[in-house]
């Protein structure tokens, strides 16, 4: 394997790997996609996390929150379609 830069391999702590590991699971990207989109993001998480990120920008909880809340909404669409469905059907053969 080639070695970057000075020819020192970068270390990591085990916190940091897995604050990465975490933000992986949270944004539903691949983990060559977090990859190409630099170790910069996982800074700004942190920075985000402890108070010190932009205005507005969500903590790594309320990202994980917002997610869990969508999938819930979805579901709760689709099993309310269904019971629309279900309804007329059961009004058409009542008839």
């Amino acid at each position: 394997m080639e070695k970057h830069g000075g020819g020192k391999r970068r270390t990591f702590s085990a916190e940091y790997k897995a604050e990465a590991v975490r933000l992986v699971g949270a944004s539903g990207k691949r983990v060559g996609a977090i990859a190409r989109d630099g170790l910069a993001a996982l800074g700004t998480a942190g920075k985000i996390d402890a108070g010190r990120g932009p205005t507005g920008a969500l903590t790594t909880g309320e990202r994980e929150e917002l997610g869990q809340l969508r999938r819930e909404n979805q579901r709760l669409r689709m099993e309310r379609e269904i019971l629309k469905k279900a309804t007329a059907f059961c009004a058409r053969e009542s008839v």
